[in-house]
């Protein structure tokens, strides 16, 4: 913005006044206000596209959108490491790491804004709303075209507020001089101007133009976008995710099943082990979903499709009107490392897979059964599993209805296999397919395409590097091979024989085996590891591999500090 201040017609004091707020800025305070600037236009931008995701199910953020292009897209290694590092908390890490990247490309966009190439700042703002476009187009979701809507109306507004607050920053002021040219003022030393004011030129008349910083204009606006911004946002976040779906499922009662089972006995459990059964709220959860799916029953339909002799297509209350059964059964994740937590317990209430699939009627060349999540997430494993195992499309989880982020209002539960191909989150469909005519989500990222859980162990008490007094200790922990059970757990300390510890009593062959062993533990450093043998003899086996692409294995060995 350019002002002229003409001395014909203005007093000295009202062209002080003009120049009293410019200050000549530094190369400190382009910086300064520089990311100041960036950062505004940014906020303003995702607070836009925010608002924008409220008005169809098929928007998102475009945060998010790109978070989806990322899960997708990056190496297993890069997942996997994440999930060695972050745990269940990857996908808080992953948004995290996204919002920092857009803080810092915003800040050197708004720095570049200062300069004399200040439009290549307003086209890398726009750029960022391009790749949320088409961040958007490239995800399993298979939105539709239109879904880009938020990512650029979000960077249009970012690149628009950066314009609008540069303006208000960056201000020259013409000054004619008063009398004969010759006599122009001087406006770093004239009394009549601010003193931290520079001419950037001087007209052939004499004229003299000021460019500086107007902080205040530019404080109170920037200011005032951020905080609007802000509030936008996070109301908009809300609405888009808000809906009466937790309230709906706390208001949920569950059907009783065919066989109620009973309490579990105390046996099953060992002292020092984790609890027999994990609580929901300790679960772990790994998934591909950066924001947990909101899935109304109002609507839900479960369709069973694609080789079948005919179609289903089931109700939430067509599902709990089929018979109940209810299962004690322990899952696995195969990115477990060896002696990893990622696994847990729970009773399982649902209706049998196998008589949904009977009901369809399986035609004989369909050989693998893919479940599809509401957000286009697949898993898929053969229909050979189904070979007796007390496999569930599931809808409740120890006692009360699935929990939202653990795949509300229905999901599958196959015993046996690792969760990346049987255990479908928010399930949409169940299809009957063919390996050769279709590739599940982690097959087409190098994973097997079936995945029996290994046998292996795990020591609980005492943790690694724990210090333990001298005398009777006791080590615990557990071990599992689903669908086969364990026989023998087996406890090495240092370099001794290999000892067998105590079995709990085995509640069935799909959920783990708790173990202990009464140790008489001597003063110094000792190495304990552990393994196990399944039912039928198989030992785990002591060569370390990592978990991709079928699942870790290797033998978990601690070191412990006896006083």
């Amino acid at each position: 913005m350019s002002t002229t201040i003409d001395a014909d017609v203005a007093s000295p004091s009202d062209r002080e006044a003009a120049t009293a707020s410019l200050t000549v800025p530094g190369r400190f305070s382009r910086i300064v206000f520089g990311i100041a600037l960036g950062l505004a236009a940014a906020m303003a931008g995702l607070a836009a596209a925010e608002v924008v995701a409220i008005f169809s199910n098929s928007f998102q953020s475009p945060v998010l959108d790109v978070g989806d292009r990322v899960v997708d897209g990056v190496p297993n290694s890069i997942k996997e490491l994440a999930i060695e590092w972050f745990g269940t908390k990857d996908k808080q890490a992953l948004l995290a790491g996204i919002a920092s990247i857009l803080t810092v490309y915003a800040a050197i966009v708004g720095i570049v804004a200062l300069t004399r190439r200040w439009k290549f700042a307003v086209i890398g703002i726009a750029l960022f709303g391009l790749a949320g476009a088409y961040a958007s187009q490239s995800t399993r979701r298979d939105a539709p075209w239109y879904a880009v809507a938020p990512s650029l109306v979000g960077g249009a507004v970012a690149a628009l507020t950066l314009v609008w607050l540069r303006s208000l920053l960056v201000r020259r002021i013409t000054v004619a001089p008063v009398g004969d040219p010759s006599e122009s003022p001087n406006l770093d030393t004239a009394p009549n101007t601010a003193p931290n004011t520079a001419p950037i030129s001087e007209g052939t008349t004499g004229t003299t133009t000021v460019e500086g910083f107007d902080r205040r204009k530019f404080v109170v606006a920037a200011s005032g976008v951020a905080a609007g911004s802000a509030v936008i946002g996070i109301t908009g976040r809300r609405i888009a995710t808000r809906s009466g779906v937790a309230s709906q499922r706390n208001e949920l009662g569950l059907p009783i099943p065919r066989d109620q089972l009973a309490e579990v006995p105390a046996s099953v459990s060992a002292d020092g082990a984790t609890p027999f059964f994990t609580p929901n709220e300790n679960f772990y959860r790994i998934d591909t979903a950066l924001t947990v799916p909101q899935v109304s029953i109002d609507g839900w339909k479960l369709g069973i499709k694609g080789l079948v002799d005919e179609e289903l297509s089931l109700s939430y209350d067509d599902l709990l009107n089929r018979e109940i059964v209810e299962y004690d059964i322990t899952l696995t994740c195969v990115s477990n490392e060896v002696g990893g937590s990622l696994m847990g317990t729970a009773r399982w209430l649902g209706v049998r897979l196998d008589d949904l699939l009977a009901e369809a009627g399986v035609k004989a060349d369909a050989d693998q059964i893919v479940g599809r999540s509401v957000d286009g997430y697949t898993c898929g494993f053969p229909t050979a599993a189904l070979d007796g195992r007390n496999a569930i499309v599931a809808v409740g989880m120890n006692g009360e209805p699935l929990p939202l982020e653990h795949g509300y209002p229905a999901r599958l539960i196959v015993p046996g296999l690792y969760g990346y191909v049987s255990a479908t989150k928010w399930l949409e469909s169940i299809e009957l397919t063919r390996f050769d005519q279709f590739d599940q989500y982690w097959v087409e990222r190098g994973w097997v395409d079936e995945a029996p859980i290994k046998v292996s162990s795990r020591i609980d008490t005492p943790r690694g590097l724990s210090k333990v007094p001298a005398g009777t200790t006791a080590i615990a922990g557990v071990a599992w091979a689903q669908t086969r059970g364990i026989e023998k757990v087996e406890l090495q300390i240092d370099d001794a024989d290999w000892v067998e510890a105590t079995l709990a009593d085995e509640l069935n062959d799909v959920t783990w085996r708790q173990w202990s062993y009464a140790w008489q533990a001597t003063s110094g450093n000792h190495s304990i590891r552990v393994r196990a043998t399944e039912t039928g003899g198989l030992v785990q086996t002591e060569e370390r591999t990592a978990p991709f692409p079928s699942g870790a294995t290797g033998l978990q060995q601690i070191v412990v500090i006896v006083e």
